[in-house]
């Protein structure tokens, strides 16, 4: 009797963890959301039906109505309606789809004059999705021009001792890399093991998530260089990270708004994108690091999440140095989706007027994830959630079933667009599984 007991109270107290866990930080509300396939997958064809859970306080709200719609994600609703709970509880049927892909399910309550939004996504047959976007015949001649061209500069970097983020078990250092005659360059922090040895350590390049900013919280990843990786971590604007936020603001502001933002800046030319300087970049960044004496020789790691899990499979697609690749939800993948009449990737072009030209839609072809991820050979890792909507789980989906190289995804449902740290500490797990 004594074990049932506390079996069960073992059992209670996990499952109030697990509650906790999915609590918004500081928030009065909660919503608990159960599809009814434990995986929140469905075939193509099957109705998914979701259970709602509604507490403030922790007490369920009895008799409350709750505005639902659904739909394609990232499409307009194509069903709305209403339910009450009862004991804080409804079941709602979100319907299906007939071709592959995601449906979402919003719910809004109002509650005191104040609206509360969630939101649910389920997939269906997902590992079908198919990329919109086509490699262009010339695609690999273009890029390998390219680098053909970006290789004849000298590799030229400074080095400087950063203190401000050296601990007694790791080195750093800010590293200024001169792309190439034009004195355009980029910055990064090239973080060591302490007293590393000459041939001794993997690099591990790490690109940054989008937008004009600093590098943000650089010991956040010291884990990687203290587990004896060498690390960088860059910026792709040539902009100095030591810089103030204040400054970093008023650059963003000044030239990276909806219209004029760089991620749209000469898009209607291949040559003259924006993201040719930072795809080259990044191969530039695996010169400096192999070059580097304690490098051991064989292991080149690419890392990132959102643009910067885009500019990892762009690396590892591009460059064959490259031995293995981790990307979380990548940006910039099958941008076109859209074309399709699904959900595309970030940055969402289509939702500004006249972006779906010949010519951008072209382009685009030339810079999106998915040609690249038909290209990578390197073991690769990939983690997504289903409720992002910045980089829709359609598009990562579209890159990971793209891939034809030994890959493992981590796919957790509930996230948005987000990692847990667990999650990153996970990637450096999975990277020591996988040195040469």
């Amino acid at each position: 009797m004594k074990k049932r007991i506390l079996f069960a109270l073992i059992a209670g107290i996990i499952w109030l963890l697990s509650m906790a866990e999915n609590y918004p930080y500081r928030s009065d509300l909660l919503w608990v959301t159960e599809p009814d396939h434990a995986d929140w997958i469905y075939r193509t064809g099957e109705n998914a039906k979701i259970k709602v859970s509604l507490f403030k306080y922790g007490i369920p709200q009895d008799g409350i109505t709750v505005e639902y719609e659904t739909g394609s994600e990232l499409m307009p609703a194509d069903k709305k309606g209403n339910i009450k709970l009862k004991d804080g509880k409804a079941e709602i049927n979100i319907g299906t789809m007939k071709e592959p892909g995601f449906r979402d399910c919003i719910f809004t309550v109002e509650m005191n004059g104040k609206k509360y939004s969630h939101h649910v996504k389920v997939g269906f047959s997902p590992e079908k999705i198919k990329p919109y976007t086509r490699m262009p015949d010339d695609f690999i001649d273009f890029w390998t021009s390219n680098i053909r061209e970006s290789s004849e500069f000298p590799l030229k970097y400074t080095k400087e001792r950063a203190e401000e983020y050296c601990t007694d078990k790791i080195d750093c250092y800010l590293i200024k890399l001169f792309l190439n005659n034009k004195g355009q360059a980029i910055y990064g922090y090239l973080f060591y093991p302490k007293n590393a040895k000459s041939g001794s350590c993997p690099v591990v390049l790490s690109p940054p998530g989008a937008g004009i900013k600093t590098i943000k919280e650089p010991l956040r990843h010291k884990y990687y260089a203290e587990k004896g990786c060498i690390r960088l971590e860059f910026e792709i604007h040539g902009l100095n990270p030591t810089m103030s936020e204040e400054e970093f603001k008023e650059i963003s502001n000044a030239f990276n708004g909806k219209e004029n933002g760089y991620l749209t800046n000469g898009l209607d030319n291949r040559d003259n994108y924006y993201m040719k300087r930072v795809y080259l970049a990044c191969i530039r960044c695996i010169d400096l690091l192999t070059s580097l004496p304690e490098w051991d020789g064989k292991n080149v790691i690419v890392q990132g999440g959102s643009q910067g899990g885009a500019l990892a499979m762009v690396t590892a697609g591009l460059d064959k140095r490259v031995t293995a690749c981790v990307a979380n939800h990548p940006a910039l993948s099958d941008m076109a989706g859209y074309m399709a009449g699904r959900a595309g990737g970030y940055p969402h072009f289509f939702r500004t007027k006249e972006m779906d030209s010949k010519e951008k839609l072209e382009t685009m072809a030339y810079y999106d994830v998915v040609n690249f991820a038909r290209l990578i050979k390197a073991d690769t890792f990939m983690t997504w959630g289903f409720n992002d909507n910045t980089c829709p789980p359609t598009t990562s989906y579209a890159v990971f079933n793209t891939l034809n190289c030994p890959k493992e995804a981590l796919i957790t449902p509930i996230n948005e667009h987000w990692t847990s740290e667990e999650t990153e500490h996970g990637h450096l797990e999975w990277i020591k599984k996988h040195l040469k």
